[in-house]
């Protein structure tokens, strides 16, 4: 991004891709929007029966695995982080460095839209450690929140 160019506050699923290492079946936000510089995004993942972990994550009661739910807002996190650092198209690894105060709500399972709330609690510009906030919810209800920190890892 250039000082002429106005802010990226939204990204589809091309911009998602071209930040992120993620592929099938393990690329877990589907949109971010809301982007506000580095301080806070909100991304979307559309939950369908489609999705592998639900053939073993429970037959006959497919529920979505607390762990994705955690790894789809880290995910969005680095979207949102991307997206300001100019990131797009760079061979970018994303490691999780810790998971504190993760606690479910309620089930995610086939047909929902998860809202995952993201907000950075501590990093900087040129940084590569970073710690966000996350709340997943639900139609407004919530399903999972976590604190989370991310070293972000340029190859190359």
């Amino acid at each position: 991004m250039t000082d002429t160019q106005a802010p990226v506050t939204d990204a589809d699923i091309q911009l998602i891709q071209a930040i992120l290492p993620h592929r099938y079946p393990f690329l877990l936000v589907d949109r971010v929007r809301e982007i506000e510089g580095t301080a806070r995004a909100v991304g979307f993942k559309n939950v369908t029966m489609n999705e592998p972990h639900f053939q073993g994550h429970f037959p006959g009661t497919p529920i979505m695995p607390g762990v994705t739910i955690v790894e789809a807002m880290a995910q969005t996190a680095a979207v949102m982080i991307g997206v300001n650092l100019d990131l797009t198209d760079k061979e970018l690894l994303i490691y999780f460095m810790g998971i504190d105060g993760c606690r479910f709500r309620r089930k995610v399972i086939p047909g929902d839209v998860l809202r995952m709330e993201l907000e950075t609690l501590r990093g900087r510009i040129g940084g590569k450690v970073w710690k966000f906030r996350g709340r997943a919810t639900v139609e407004g209800e919530l399903a999972a929140e976590a604190e989370f920190s991310a070293m972000m890892d340029l190859q190359g």
